[in-house]
């Protein structure tokens, strides 16, 4: 038992730190400001106009690539039936009928509503490679996509929460 829980501890710290960015280490690493470029993202905006419609931990996530803490945001024990919607467009991205617990602590779920409302693009923050992903129409930070989630996809979208409006099904 004490060799399991041994083996335990860096697996759950592996786990925390998937799904975890550092914004600071990408800007110095001169990777893409994804919010700002309206070739590829015809709804970009600078960074000042996101700074005065999204809270400031929305900011941080999204324009920031910022990462929520685990296990303390409003959405990753979230039960009820609805739809989350981007804070920013408030375009519907994912609902409840997706959500699933994966134990990270972050909202987690195996299929978007719409794929073509988000893209996946390549992270290599903090040493690692990663899928992010980002509102196809913005380019702004929602969190990152794994290959360990349950079927029918096999996905875990790792989502932050405030990236996030919840819309409760009435």
């Amino acid at each position: 038992m004490r060799k399991l829980n041994f083996l335990m501890i860096p697996l759950l710290v592996l786990a925390l730190n998937a799904c975890s960015q550092n914004p600071a280490s990408q800007r110095q690493k001169g990777m893409t400001d994804y919010s700002e470029d309206t070739k590829l993202y015809p709804d970009a905006k600078p960074a000042q106009y996101w700074k005065k419609i999204l809270s400031p931990q929305a900011y941080e996530i999204m324009v920031n690539k910022g990462t929520e803490t685990p296990f303390k945001n409003p959405y990753w024990d979230n039960h009820k039936k609805g739809v989350y919607v981007s804070a920013a467009t408030g375009k519907a991205l994912f609902s409840s009928d997706a959500k699933f617990e994966s134990g990270t602590g972050w909202p987690s779920f195996f299929q978007p509503i719409d794929a073509k409302l988000i893209r996946v693009v390549k992270d290599t923050s903090d040493g690692m490679v990663r899928d992010e992903v980002v509102e196809a129409s913005t380019g702004l930070h929602l969190g990152h996509v794994f290959d360990d989630g349950p079927q029918p996809t096999g996905k875990r979208y790792c989502m932050n929460s405030y990236a996030f409006k919840f819309i409760p099904v009435k």
